[in-house]
């Protein structure tokens, strides 16, 4: 909270400078709520030691990089990569989350779509980043079957549970899945 209200002194400094000169001082971009919410957010943030996060424009809170590496469950010994964008309707609207990854599990297809309820239907504002941070966590230890993008990992996981896990090492290590190439993710 500190931050955010120090951020919004620096702001009025700024625009108080500029007074009394006779050069216009030069505008500087007025803090979205959307901003503000994110930066608390990840100020909240409690990521362990299984997750790290990237801003590739550290002037762009609202885009940023998530890295998870389980430590335990089926995809253990992977490491996923997951874009956010937060747009400026947050915390109204939900963040647009993809895997950056191709990877073999029922609820994220191959295009990178992730099937999380919060992140569609049960979107609430007073949701945060970390609540969408520990259901993306909570995908690698329970993959769920029955709410599934990718139907044939679905149906794997629900019919022959041994050979999911035998399908989930063999796509981690950049193989192929009935007909489908993965991405090495093993580290």
């Amino acid at each position: 909270m500190l931050k955010i209200w120090s951020m919004k002194k620096e702001q009025e400094k700024a625009e108080n400078a500029g007074e009394g000169t006779t050069a216009p001082a030069p505008k500087k971009k007025r803090v979205t709520a959307a901003q503000l919410r994110v930066q608390r957010d990840l100020a909240e943030l409690s990521l362990g030691n299984t997750m790290t996060t990237e801003f590739p424009d550290p002037d762009n809170i609202l885009s940023f990089i998530l890295y998870i590496e389980p430590d335990e469950g089926m995809y253990k010994g992977g490491r996923f990569s997951f874009s956010f964008n937060v747009t400026p309707a947050f915390p109204h609207e939900p963040p647009k989350v993809l895997c950056r990854e191709k990877i073999y599990h029922p609820n994220i297809d191959t295009e990178g779509k992730v099937c999380l309820n919060i992140l569609r239907e049960d979107w609430k504002p007073v949701l945060n980043l970390n609540a969408v941070i520990v259901g993306l966590q909570f995908l690698f230890l329970e993959p769920n079957a029955s709410d599934p993008l990718n139907k044939e990992a679905a149906d794997d996981l629900r019919n022959n549970r041994d050979g999911f896990k035998r399908n989930v090492r063999q796509a981690m290590a950049g193989g192929t899945v009935r007909g489908e190439t993965y991405q090495r993710v093993l580290v």
